[in-house]
């Protein structure tokens, strides 16, 4: 790609706090942040007729993913798009049908299937690309934008179930009867994972998340081999720099808080955390190797003003005091524990960027002991 001229950053908070340096206040994102809460949203995406139709628009990509930052003192913006567009560049004919989830034309169940998924041609996800640069300039500076993808098992997971799934009957029984398959699949995703993070990275994109949704319903054990070991392997091949600029490497695994000491050994700079995890042990942990995002229980933000505050509180106080002036030491960057719920109230969501900006400001302001 040739070489971009975006502005110049003016709120680099977001990326500081990923490679634990010291920043004036905590910074706030939310996943899912661009969604069905926001009536503007919704405004768009009747415009755009179909979700698919939203997703793949560039204007409307960058429309919606402005959105929440137009509206709110957020500290970073995220790519609007689906983990999904990988397995669909496949081949695996994606659709979303009205009031449904994701679903898939074509699972991949067998011997048969499985051979003949390849790294998708990355020109096929081009529209990816033209939104994360499109998303870049229309941010003029204002905050960092950062791209993801799916993790291998989690888009394994779509691929054999062919849409979501309550018991994951599929796809484990695949892990468990066939390994060698499900080892193909992952080795397949895991470096289409890679190059289009890469990919995204060379877009504009200032940071990269992988989104392990489904990472948490392993068993112990199965967890490693099939989840955490093809994530080391997207890690492994992505950028470090681009245009001068390090490139923050963020993984969620949802559910993942049992593995939290083995997560901490992967080639990332920050780990996402669900509301099930205590942040202090959690910065006791793994926080001297890695910074800390989240992770506020979604479902606060359905509480009164008061209760929000305390929440803030709650979880700011849990991940403790900053270290003021200690170098690369600590690292916290505020988000839910999973993504916002499309019935938030937007109000509520105003309460808790602003609650979480006073506090953390104020915690790095008390007196010394």
């Amino acid at each position: 790609m040739e070489a971009m001229n975006f502005a110049l950053l003016q709120n680099d908070t977001f990326l500081r706090a990923c490679l634990r340096l010291e920043t004036p206040y905590t910074p706030v994102w939310l996943m899912r942040q661009a969604g069905r809460y926001l009536p503007e949203y919704r405004e768009t995406r009747a415009r755009a007729g179909s979700f698919m139709g939203l997703a793949t628009n560039v204007d409307y990509a960058t429309e919606v993913t402005l959105q929440p930052v137009d509206r709110y003192a957020l500290d970073a913006a995220i790519l609007f798009s689906d983990i999904l567009t990988v397995p669909d560049a496949m081949g695996l004919g994606l659709s979303f049908a009205l009031g449904e989830g994701p679903r898939f034309a074509t699972p991949v169940r067998d011997e048969a299937g499985v051979s003949a998924l390849r790294v998708p041609d990355m020109e096929k996800l081009r529209y990816v690309f033209d939104a994360v640069t499109s998303i870049r300039k229309a941010l003029a500076g204002r905050v960092p934008l950062i791209g993801f993808s799916g993790s291998p098992w989690t888009l394994a997971c779509y691929m054999v179930e062919g849409a979501g799934s309550d018991d994951y009957r599929r796809v484990k029984t695949m892990l468990y009867s066939r390994p060698d398959l499900m080892h193909k699949i992952l080795q397949v995703n895991a470096d289409a994972v890679a190059a289009y993070l890469n990919a995204q990275i060379e877009a504009g994109a200032q940071a990269v998340m992988i989104f392990d949704s489904w990472g948490g319903v392993l068993a112990d054990g199965a967890f490693q081999e099939f989840s955490l070991a093809y994530t080391a392997r997207v890690l492994g091949q992505l950028k470090r720099e681009h245009d001068s600029a390090v490139i923050p490497r963020i993984v969620f695994t949802k559910g993942g808080g049992l593995w939290l000491q083995e997560m901490g050994d992967l080639e990332c700079e920050v780990l996402g955390l669900d509301w099930t995890v205590n942040l202090g042990r959690a910065r006791a942990l793994v926080g001297s190797r890695k910074a800390l995002q989240g992770n506020l229980d979604p479902n606060v933000l359905f509480a009164k003003p008061e209760q929000i505050d305390a929440q803030v509180a709650h979880v700011l106080d849990s991940f403790g005091a900053p270290h003021v002036g200690a170098g690369a030491a600590a690292g916290h960057i505020f988000n839910l524990g999973h993504g916002i719920s499309q019935h938030t109230p937007p109000e509520n969501v105003q309460m808790l960027v602003d609650a979480v900006h006073a506090r953390s400001r104020a915690m790095r302001n008390r007196p010394s002991a």
